[in-house]
């Protein structure tokens, strides 16, 4: 039997990479903490252990235990514009965590690292962003996920370490956390929705993104480890279709037939444009159909609408205060 670790697989898309290993016919143990998912999202047939990424001592154990052949690490706080608010955290959670891994991986001999990176590397850099793009992340989040790319790239030079980054982006679908207030645009609105509030909006709302269903890049990140060609490659990840907020806010309200309507916010620091190209992905990766927004919205309101009315879960420890938008505090 081939082992496989997961972290976050508690998470949206962890629960659903986890997924589709069991389907492979791998045997899946999953490490998370439960601070961001839920037990739930957690596949039947996996082995599930609650803890962190922190823990040294455990991530030992496991990697000793278990003997792991390919470790996919998807555990992150992914809370991109709060980041800069809760530094310590986010470098704590996203990069020391990480390196933890790592360095376990490296002891015992893991084949290949597979690693969820992000499209905050890139900054506000050319759309769309080429993998070949010169990263240069502008908040905590970003920096944290290229430190770690950096450092991947790094053990396969001094110990061997083969890894695989994907670098995806705003994904959306059945399973993700409608509670939480910093992060995922949808979920956002969709809670609003639920709880009858008008959308919230930052700045103009002309701010541009292409969601991406979970269902259009899932079974990509696990089909690296079969595929001698991603190896020691870094891959964009997500859809093609460039939406602004504004208009996602209109087509949701429209497929939920809702009147709660739109406030515009005070503008904050984020990216204003984040596109990529999926050239080298679509090469090598037998993907799933691509899912239109319009379509992948419907499904996840018919989920989320049978769910119990979400209040927002307030993260408690912010570190800096000073800028934080008003509906943060």
């Amino acid at each position: 039997m081939v082992n496989v670790l997961v972290t976050g697989g508690a998470g949206f898309i962890g629960s659903h990479v986890a997924q589709e290993l069991l389907d492979a016919n791998y045997q899946v143990i999953v490490l998370d903490d439960l601070s961001g998912g839920f037990k739930r999202n957690v596949p039947i047939n996996s082995i599930f252990i609650e803890g962190s990424i922190l823990d040294e001592e455990l991530i030992d154990s496991l990697f000793a235990k278990y003997n792991f052949n390919y470790v996919f690490h998807l555990a992150a706080y992914a809370a991109e514009g709060l980041s800069h608010f809760i530094r310590k955290f986010n470098y704590t959670n996203n990069l020391i965590g990480s390196i933890n891994l790592i360095n376990a991986s490296v002891k015992y001999n893991v084949k290949r690292f597979v690693f969820t990176s992000s499209i905050a590397v890139y900054g506000s850099a050319q759309v769309p962003f080429i993998e070949e793009t010169n990263p240069k992340p502008e908040d905590p989040y970003g920096i944290a996920k290229y430190s770690v790319e950096l450092d991947l790239q790094s053990a396969l030079e001094q110990f061997g370490l083969n890894y695989t980054i994907f670098r995806p982006h705003n994904v959306y679908g059945i399973g993700q956390n409608l509670s939480d207030p910093y992060r995922n645009v949808i979920g956002i609105f969709m809670r609003q929705i639920l709880n009858k509030e008008s959308l919230t909006i930052y700045g103009n709302g002309e701010q541009t993104r292409a969601f991406t269903h979970i269902d259009s890049i899932r079974n990509a990140i696990t089909q690296c480890i079969e595929l001698p060609k991603t190896k020691n490659e870094i891959f964009n990840l997500g859809a093609n279709e460039k939406t602004s907020i504004n208009e996602l806010a209109d087509l949701l309200l429209e497929i939920t037939n809702s009147e709660n309507g739109k406030i515009h916010l005070k503008g904050r620091n984020e990216v204003l444009d984040a596109i990529s190209n999926h050239q080298k992905a679509d090469e090598l990766f037998k993907t799933s159909a691509t899912i239109s927004l319009n379509s992948g919205l419907e499904d996840v309101w018919n989920w989320a609408k049978s769910l119990k009315l979400k209040t927002p879960t307030r993260f408690e420890d912010i570190e800096i205060r000073k800028q934080l938008p008003m509906n943060w505090q």
